[in-house]
């Protein structure tokens, strides 16, 4: 299968299917929101608003349509092998043709308009993607694809924290951002949280953020530790499941980190509703 078929392939099937982990996180999510409470008026809507999202992919998976009306902008990562026998424009080219022939054969919603201001009219193909390229060791090709509503896109954001932040402040300034985001992103929601480099290094950071499995921390412990510490001043704001109210409000948190300037702490938080769809290829070289 080439390169455009297995993008468009994986696309249709990230529309339509959770990973795993995400689904399983979603379960536990409705236990954990009766057994934290239940009783509530916001746990109990917070809890027919999850079972409402796993009847919806149960509906999703048997009937082979797209889980949610916005079936999202392409958000594409691409870590290309310095020895990689592709080149660059080719594989450009099959993203290009799996993501048109993947939005069309997908029965993907047209979401993306020419610019941004004036006319904004949609080109009717959901395309183009955004591309991010990023050099790895190796020969592969791998791409990892956000299907990014913006729902949840609307409401991410970034902060330059002070050099001087502290663990608390970071936590503070998350929980805030997801109390201000309410129930606009669907909760309960997935974040990555980017520190370091600088403003648009620290969103890009958080968006690849994402892409970690769930349930697997940080390999750096202090990292690790504020990841835990992050998602319980989220769940502390009582935004809950479709912002309702309720004990959940987030399934996952994500850092990456990278250098940044003696004067700055950049952060980006982006904030991915419960629809956590990824489509990841690997191309072996």
């Amino acid at each position: 299968m080439s390169l455009a078929k297995r993008i468009e392939k994986a696309l249709i099937d990230a529309a339509r299917i959770l990973h795993e982990p995400i689904h399983k996180r979603l379960e536990w999510a409705r236990e954990e929101e009766e057994r934290l409470d239940g009783k509530s008026v916001g746990s109990k809507a917070s809890i027919a608003v999850l079972e409402a999202i796993l009847e919806n992919l149960r509906i999703s998976r048997n009937e082979w349509i797209p889980m949610c009306q916005d079936t999202g902008m392409f958000d594409v990562f691409v870590d290309v092998g310095r020895s990689c026998p592709l080149s660059h424009a080719e594989i450009e080219e099959a993203i290009l043709t799996g993501c048109e022939e993947g939005a069309k054969n997908g029965y993907f919603r047209p979401s993306v308009v020419e610019e941004p201001l004036f006319g904004r009219k949609n080109t009717k193909t959901n395309t183009p993607p955004i591309i991010w390229w990023n050099l790895v060791e190796g020969r592969n090709v791998e791409i990892n694809i956000l299907l990014k509503g913006f729902g949840s896109e609307n409401t991410c954001a970034t902060r330059m924290m002070n050099p001087t932040a502290t663990e608390e402040q970071i936590v503070a300034a998350v929980a805030e951002i997801v109390t201000i985001a309410g129930g606009k992103p669907c909760p309960p929601i997935f974040l990555g949280i980017g520190l370091g480099g600088t403003m648009e290094r620290a969103a890009y950071l958080s968006k690849r953020a994402l892409f970690r499995e769930v349930g697997v921390p940080h390999s750096v412990e202090r990292y690790a530790k504020l990841e835990e510490k992050i998602l319980a001043g989220v769940q502390a704001t009582g935004v809950g499941a479709g912002g309702l109210g309720g004990k959940i409000t987030a399934l996952n948190v994500a850092i990456e980190y990278e250098p940044t300037h003696i004067a700055g702490l950049p952060m980006g938080v982006s904030i991915n509703c419960w629809a956590d769809r990824i489509a990841h290829i690997v191309w072996e070289g």
